[in-house]
């Protein structure tokens, strides 16, 4: 399923968390877990990598992660400002230092004008790190829009881990 560049990034990731001694959880909605069974497929992995939230649903994401139903009201479940609270909730519940999250529309139904299908809403927050938020705009079907929001995280997820 995952390109062997995808996996030797993963693995790159996890040099880097290891080395500075730094845990790692996932808050994914659109991606499904994706992001979490690649970075396990990783050997050794468990020594950086803690778990994820798969927070599908507008309720799972107030449950689980504790996002604010006045944001999802507002912004919508695709946003950035949803992904900043999906990354800080899962910060808040999981204990760890790094967290990546992702929120988006992968296709082929579910999206508008404002918001067609391909976008993708990503934080990666750190304890002792800078914020990132952003949005990216991916082509492609189902498949193809979520495994570039899969590379995407991890390219995130390394440049936040370096700067630590």
């Amino acid at each position: 399923m995952f390109s062997a560049e995808l996996i030797q990034r993963a693995q790159f990731l996890g040099e880097i968390l290891a080395a500075k001694k730094l845990k790692l959880v996932m808050a994914e909605s659109c991606t499904g877990g994706l992001v979490a069974a690649l970075l396990t497929e990783v050997a050794g992995s468990s020594a950086w990598f803690d778990g994820g939230f798969v927070t599908y649903s507008n309720q799972m994401k107030v449950n689980q992660l504790h996002v604010s139903p006045a944001t999802l009201e507002i912004y919508g479940a695709v946003s950035e400002d949803v992904a900043l609270e999906m990354a800080h909730g899962a910060l808040d519940a999981a204990g760890v230092d790094v967290v990546a999250s992702i929120t988006g529309i992968a296709g082929p139904a579910g999206g508008s004008p404002e918001k067609p299908v391909g976008t993708v809403c990503f934080a990666w927050v750190g304890r002792e790190a800078k914020i990132v938020v952003t949005t990216q705009h991916f082509a492609g079907d189902r498949q193809q829009v979520r495994l570039q929001a899969v590379s995407a995280c991890v390219n995130g997820l390394i440049q936040l881990a370096e700067a630590y």
